[in-house]
Parts: C-alpha cells; structure tokens; sequence
C-alpha cells in the first residue's frame, strides 16, 4: 500500500513509518520538511495523490483548549477534504483514552478531531490510547519554581509508542474499521513516579513534587477518567523496561 503519515516525524510518528516501510509498504511523510504544511491544506492534495490510506498522528504542544481545537479543526478538516478529492480509502486516526470523557484542555482537540473523523466524507479507523512512555519526559521541565518541578497528579497507564506503531500498521493492512479497541500499556502507574523515575535515569537533579490541576480536567486526571476500560488490549512493555532500554 501507499501510505501518508501526518505527523510522521513525531514521538510515535517516526515508528509509524518505520514499521510500516519493514512491512514493505511505500510511505509518503506529510510534513513541513517535506514542502506539506497540513494544517494549512498547503500541498496536501499533491501528497496524496495515489495515496491508499492516511495515518493522522500529529500533535500540538499546547495545553489550551481553543488553541487545541483550532489547530485539530485544520488539521483534520484538511486531510479529510484532501483525502476525497484524491480518492484515499482509509483515514485512520490515534486519539487519548478518556479525550470524549474530559474534552479539557489539549483533549478538547482531540475530541474534536474525533467527531470530524467520525462524521466525515472518508472510510475511518479511530484508535484510543494512552500516554506513551515518552509522556514522562514530556512532563518533566514544564512547569518549575527554581529547583522543583511540578508534575500534575495523574493516574495513568503507559504504553510503548512502538506497539502503538505496531498496532496503526495493523489497522492499516486490515482496512477501515470504525472506532477499534483502545491500546493501553500493561500496569496503571502515578505521574509523579514515573516522572521521578525518568529524571534519576536521566541524571537530573531535583525535587519532582505532584501537584492538583483544577476543574474538570484535573478531576478526570485524578479520578480515572483517562484510565483503559476493562475492554481495552495490553500492551506488554513496561515504563522500567522502556527506562532500562534509553540506558
């Protein structure tokens, strides 16, 4: 197949398209670097020209709702518009367990984004997951009072960006299947520790304090909203074993 990963160069992006080519699949990177801009529909028609399915992992580092669904309003909306002039059969797009749950935030992006997708004019494949491991990392540094650092109090359930990877490829080999089981990795853990964890690995020094977000959010966050339901696949990498391997 001929594949087009939107947000290709990312955290999980790359893999995607790693696994994808070591399945002998021809695969077309959708990003600035490559003269596509999609979010603003720049060359999104030519990139996809003779495309079989799109893959829409992009992301945008912002934690403000509006700015979270303007950028995902343009994103999808120009991938799904570019996609049915060109004839692409299959949008496939990764979403956040919990996202239609705690539409908060960056997640009221994605639950946006959801909706496009699902009531859109192309054959779709919606995939939930969770944090990936690197989420961790992610986490670390954004907010910080000289010394500590402020990590909000969360449950989560990590999983592995490559079995993610894995499981879009899959997806893709099999066609358009509608909304599929979440992907969560195998053990529920606190933020605080993971980001602990990360940051002794890594040799930063520190104090990593956990701290309660306000309103909805920070309730869904705590509560376990954005936890795996009990029908949700396992992956099996755990964040110890993902921290041994950056060593």
């Amino acid at each position: 197949m001929r594949l087009a990963v939107a947000g290709g160069t990312g955290t999980v992006g790359r893999l995607v398209v790693e696994a994808a080519r070591s399945r002998g699949h021809d695969v077309v990177v959708l990003s600035r670097a490559a003269g596509v801009d999609v979010t603003s529909g720049s060359r999104v028609d030519e990139a996809l020209a003779g495309v079989d399915a799109v893959v829409d992992v992009t992301s945008t580092a912002t934690r403000s709702a509006a700015a979270s669904e303007a950028f995902f309003r343009s994103v999808t909306t120009a991938l799904l518009d570019a996609g049915q002039r060109s004839g692409v059969g299959h949008h496939l797009v990764l979403s956040i367990v919990g996202a239609a749950q705690a539409p908060h935030g960056y997640y009221a992006g994605k639950a946006l984004q959801e909706g496009l997708v699902t009531g859109g004019p192309v054959p779709w494949t919606l995939l939930r997951t969770t944090q990936f491991h690197e989420f961790a990392r992610q986490v670390l540094g954004q907010a910080r009072i000289g010394p500590v650092d402020l990590v909000p109090v969360m449950r989560s359930a990590p999983v592995a960006a490559a079995e993610v990877a894995d499981r879009i490829v899959d997806l893709l080999e099999a066609g358009p299947a509608g909304r599929v089981r979440d992907l969560a990795g195998p053990e529920e853990l606190r933020m605080v520790d993971m980001v602990r964890a990360y940051a002794r690995a890594t040799g930063r020094h520190g104090r990593v304090v956990a701290v309660p977000l306000p309103g909805g959010f920070g309730r869904a966050l705590r509560d376990g909203t954005v936890l795996p339901g009990p029908d949700t696949d396992r992956g099996t990498q755990t964040f110890s074993t993902w921290l041994d391997r950056l060593g």
